[in-house]
C-alpha cells in the first residue's frame, strides 16, 4: 500500500501535468496533420475537376463564340462608360457595339478535327 503515497505525492507535485501536455500535443498535432491532408485532398480533387474542363470558347472580349460572325466579328452590345467621377471611376454607361475585331479564342472540335488517312479494307 506503500505505492499509493508515491502515486499521490507524484501527483500533487504536479507529475501528471507532463503526461497531460504530451497528449494534448499529441491530439493537436494529429488534427493539424489530418487537416493539411483534407486540404491537400480537396485541391487535389479540384485541380482534377479543373483538369477535365474543356476550354469555353470565350474570345479575348470575354464574349462566347455564338456572339461573333462567321468572318470573326462580335455582335454582342456592350455598356460603355460616359462620364466618371473625381476617382476616375465610371458614374453612367451606354450600350455600344462590341470592338472586337476577330474572334481569338478556341476553335471548336469540329473545326479542328480531320478524319484519318488511313483507309481500312
Amino acid at each position: 500500500m506503500h505505492w499509493i503515497w508515491w502515486v499521490f505525492a507524484f501527483f500533487m507535485a504536479g507529475g501528471f501535468a507532463k503526461v497531460v501536455d504530451t497528449g494534448s500535443k499529441a491530439l493537436r498535432t494529429r488534427h493539424e496533420r489530418k487537416m493539411a491532408r483534407l486540404e491537400a485532398e480537396r485541391q487535389e480533387r479540384l485541380e482534377l475537376e479543373a483538369a477535365h474542363k474543356l476550354p469555353e470558347p470565350v474570345c479575348g472580349c470575354r464574349h462566347h463564340l455564338a456572339k461573333h460572325d462567321k468572318q470573326g466579328k462580335c455582335h454582342e452590345v456592350t455598356q460603355a462608360p460616359t462620364s466618371w467621377d473625381a476617382d476616375k471611376k465610371p458614374v453612367a454607361y451606354e450600350p455600344g457595339q462590341c470592338t472586337c475585331q476577330h474572334y481569338v479564342g478556341p476553335q471548336p472540335l469540329s473545326q479542328v478535327y480531320a478524319d484519318p488517312l488511313t483507309e481500312l479494307n
